[in-house]
């Protein structure tokens, strides 16, 4: 499948099948992160790949939106090591830069079979505070993920995208 394809056919799953993603899936899926871009390569995010019963039922207490997933990987920022612009104080790339991490997760993932879903729906000070975060270490999104449900289908905003003239402008 093309990058093309794959785009267009990737949609946020919300039932999953109730089995395990694979080692080999897995370790796929987060070599793809690693190889993720970020500012100046300074790697500032950290995943947190939940699976235990423990780490689940903490998450499905801080968010509506886990969906029975087996697997969900929360997504965070190490404050420390995010690049920062030396010619606007207070402007930084650690954000962004899990968020092209977590993307390129995404992908990775539907191009084996594996659905997610980007969730920001959850409290994140309390998300880092139930993990013991140090203060340092900022939860940005989690992802819920696994193989989709055969009665998984993406929901009907999927396929409605605004026009390029509505988005793109040429300066």
């Amino acid at each position: 499948m093309d990058f093309f394809e794959l785009a267009k056919s990737r949609y946020s799953v919300r039932r999953y099948k109730d089995k395990p993603i694979s080692d080999e899936h897995l370790d796929r899926i987060l070599e793809a992160a690693n190889e993720a871009p970020t500012g100046c390569n300074n790697q500032p995010f950290r995943i947190f790949v939940a699976q235990s019963k423990d780490s689940l039922d903490k998450l499905n207490k801080l968010s509506r939106c886990i969906f029975g997933a087996k697997t969900v990987f929360i997504f965070a920022l190490n404050t420390d090591e995010d690049w920062k612009n030396p010619l606007e104080k207070g402007v930084r790339a650690g954000v962004q830069d899990v968020s092209i991490v977590a993307s390129h997760v995404m992908f990775a993932a539907w191009e084996l079979g594996i659905g997610t879903c980007w969730v920001n729906y959850f409290a994140n000070s309390k998300l880092d505070k139930a993990f013991g975060f140090p203060e340092n270490l900022k939860s940005v999104l989690i992802m819920p993920m696994g193989y989709p449900a055969d009665d998984s289908d993406p929901i009907p905003m999927h396929f409605s995208s605004k026009p390029l003239e509505d988005t793109v402008r040429f300066i």
